[in-house]
């Protein structure tokens, strides 16, 4: 879906990683030329609860780090929310999951398994949440191929920008400035017992959005590609 030569490369100090630029600009109707306002609409998800008046949490980042880890061990179901118009990742009836399989006091992993129509399984992908030093939550994209090494497209993502809310977090593009001035990033809700759902937003509307059914739980998966044997992320 997206070419080598979509990417750009970020560098903080000690680490290095490449940003598919496609992927941060997910689902621009302009993107596809030809879409027309109904095309280019974007199913409704039910937003994340806002705490009552007079009930404000004290660290919404933590309570969100705690309802992120409160599945832990177990697996979901879901599919495909939205998709803009020509996307090609998903057709729409495959089957997903994501598996909480790592949660820790500074680090959360949740492979993300898709099986595809033929029935082949798709385990190159893993979401990895971490705290930072500086008090915010970092989210990478760990992409490997079925043997395990990392795909030319890897390790790219970003930080939240604010405290966000106890079930809402959003992880935002900053060393990139866009056309319509909207911002670019992803977005993570999480509803213990309920849903989790992740995807890229621009300004405060979904471009691209998988959605998941916590109320039971799935089979567990096997590990992620490059994962077995209580194998960790490269970096």
């Amino acid at each position: 879906m997206i070419s080598p030569s979509s990417f750009t490369t970020r560098q903080r100090p000690g680490l290095t990683f490449t940003i598919p630029a496609l992927l941060l600009a997910l689902a621009l109707p302009a993107c596809t030329g030809d879409t027309n306002g109904d095309d280019a609409r974007i199913p409704e998800v039910t937003p994340a609860p806002e705490a009552a008046p007079g009930t404000a949490v004290a660290d919404p980042q933590a309570a969100w780090w705690a309802n992120l880890s409160a599945p832990c061990g177990d697996a979901f179901p879901g599919s495909l929310g939205y998709a803009p118009p020509g996307d090609a990742m998903l057709q729409g009836d495959e089957l997903l999951v994501v598996h909480f399989d790592v949660c820790e006091a500074n680090e959360i992993r949740l492979p993300f398994h898709i099986e595809g129509l033929d029935g082949e399984w798709d385990r190159s992908r893993t979401w990895i949440f971490r705290k930072t030093g500086d008090g915010r939550i970092e989210l990478r994209h760990d992409h490997r191929r079925p043997d395990g090494t990392e795909d030319d497209q890897t390790w790219y993502g970003a930080w939240t920008i604010d405290d966000g809310t106890p079930t809402e977090q959003r992880f935002i593009i900053q060393d990139r400035e866009w056309p319509d001035g909207e911002a670019r990033g992803w977005r993570v809700i999480i509803e213990p017992g309920d849903r989790y759902t992740y995807g890229t937003i621009r300004g405060d509307e979904w471009s691209w959005r998988v959605d998941f059914d916590l109320s039971e739980p799935t089979e567990t998966p096997p590990p992620a590609w490059g994962y077995e044997d209580g194998a960790g992320p490269p970096r």
